[in-house]
């Protein structure tokens, strides 16, 4: 007798090749919305409406259809989220999905929608408070006879930055809160403070795994590009708190941070070309394949913050060259983010081609 073919899990998927895509979406795809958002906003700040239209939008449409297929995921492949969120080497890169959110809420906020932006602003705060929690209970609590340390990677800094795309929000809501304003200052320092103190600790850590363990070329994989990018995006913030409405936090600290932030951009110039050689070092002397993977977009991110960020600290410190400095990392960010973009079009249609073709 025959036995009935199993059911599919979750909706049906014709197309082997996407359904395989979907078990293993990476965790980190959020980036995608990062990078776009946050270029989309530099555009918005050097005048380049247009494009900047165009970047949110996509920047939008790739928010919805992420936590679409994040959610599929879950219903469909829940054991493999699950190992995702318990992996070292994984399981920070959902973070992505709270910076990703406070990203597109300050890009809509810029445009005026704030319908849309209060309430992404306090669902990024809610996330970054949750898994602020549960994600580094889930990892550090592994004990899965392979030392932690030796897992420690670039993905760990974006906790750092969900923590300042937190504060970025709250500065933004700020001028159109009537009340409640000091709790709004208050958590915006709180949430800097807690992303420049994380930085610190996971860049001890990111240290003691090189040292204690090596890199490879191979190890070396573009969310080390974060360390950079978590930099960047603590200037952004920071500048935008010393320009937030006075309450008795925001004045406590104001010249604080303010005196920190230029000290942090410096140490983004410092690190970038030491993330070019280590690319090079990758890539060109030990031939690693340059090719498409879903962690490239945490490279467009940290290219995109860098440059608001030196436009940002340029005007509000009136540092000309610093400005300068942001307009051509801007371009650079586009180009790029154009570069990956393509490149992941092609990638899913190359995936989406193949298994009809299998399944043909």
């Amino acid at each position: 007798m025959n036995q009935p073919k199993p059911a599919e899990p979750g909706p049906n998927i014709e197309n082997t090749g996407l359904r395989r895509e979907l078990e293993h979406l990476s965790p980190g795809y959020f980036a995608l919305v990062m990078g776009t958002g946050i270029i989309s906003v530099g555009l918005h700040d050097v005048g380049q409406e247009a494009i900047s239209l165009v970047l949110l939008a996509i920047a939008a449409i790739s928010y919805v259809l992420l936590w679409v297929l994040y959610i599929w995921r879950a219903i469909a492949y829940r054991e493999a989220m699950l190992a995702d969120l318990r992996a070292p080497d994984i399981a920070f890169a959902y973070f992505t999905v709270v910076a990703g959110t406070g990203v597109l809420a300050v890009r809509l906020g810029a445009g005026g929608w704030m319908d849309l932006s209060f309430p992404l602003v306090l669902f990024a705060a809610t996330l970054w408070f949750v898994f602020g929690y549960l994600l580094p209970w889930q990892v550090l609590m592994t004990r899965d006879g392979r030392p932690i340390l030796a897992r420690t990677n670039g993905t760990w800094f974006i906790w750092a930055v969900s923590s300042q795309s937190v504060a970025i929000g709250m500065s933004v809501i700020q001028p159109y809160v009537t009340s409640g304003k000091y709790l709004i200052g208050l958590l915006a320092v709180m949430s800097w403070s807690v992303g420049v103190a994380l930085y610190v600790g996971i860049a001890v850590l990111v240290l003691l795994r090189v040292v204690h363990f090596g890199i490879t070329p191979k190890e070396f994989e573009p969310p080390y590009w974060v360390s950079m990018g978590a930099m960047a995006i603590a200037v952004v913030a920071g500048s935008k708190i010393v320009e937030m409405e006075s309450t008795p936090m925001i004045d406590a600290t104001r010249l604080l941070i303010a005196a920190t932030v230029a000290m942090f951009w410096s140490f983004c110039v410092w690190l970038i070309p030491m993330l070019i050689g280590a690319g090079i070092w990758r890539h060109l002397v030990h031939k690693v394949p340059l090719k498409y993977v879903p962690t490239l977009w945490s490279i467009v991110f940290p290219l995109g913050m860098f440059s608001v960020a030196s436009i940002n600290l340029g005007r509000v410190d009136q540092l000309p060259v610093v400005e300068a400095v942001g307009h051509g990392a801007l371009v650079v960010a586009l180009i790029v983010w154009c570069i990956v973009f393509v490149a992941m079009l092609r990638h899913v249609f190359l995936v989406w081609w193949r298994g009809r073709t299998a399944s043909s």
